[in-house]
């Protein structure tokens, strides 16, 4: 999958094209922007989230576990010389403590948390 950026109509709004979806992302008035998207640092952040509620949820679904619902809550910013990202889940649904420490176990193994907590690679190519 190719990911594709191109410049909005905002000042410094930029457009995310990712196959046949769309979505702005842009910085605050403060910063210049018009704060008429996510800025990237809450897309990363929305990308951990969404991947821990997915792969939770069908985990739960092929054991037959009562998960209702999964809430996903993420804090995040500079602290220090790391980036940090704070995850909190809410289990809805009349789990056993069992089972919530296993679905705790299979969200640290969402394939966006694993690619966020191993060695990422970036290399550059400008034309």
């Amino acid at each position: 999958m190719e990911v594709k950026t191109h410049r909005g109509t905002g000042p410094l709004q930029q457009v995310i094209e990712i196959g046949a979806h769309r979505i702005l992302t842009d910085v605050s008035r403060e910063l210049g922007g018009e704060d008429s998207g996510p800025e990237p640092h809450d897309i990363l952040a929305a990308a951990l989230a969404a991947c821990t509620t997915l792969t939770v949820t069908l985990y739960a679904r092929r054991k037959g576990w009562p998960l209702e619902e999964i809430k996903v809550a993420i804090k995040h910013g500079q602290e220090g010389s790391a980036y940090a990202l704070h995850r909190e889940i809410e289990y809805v649904g009349q789990l056993s403590e069992e089972e919530k420490a296993r679905l705790t176990d299979i969200a640290n193994k969402c394939p966006v948390h694993k690619t966020l907590s191993g060695t990422i690679a970036i290399t550059t190519e400008a034309r």
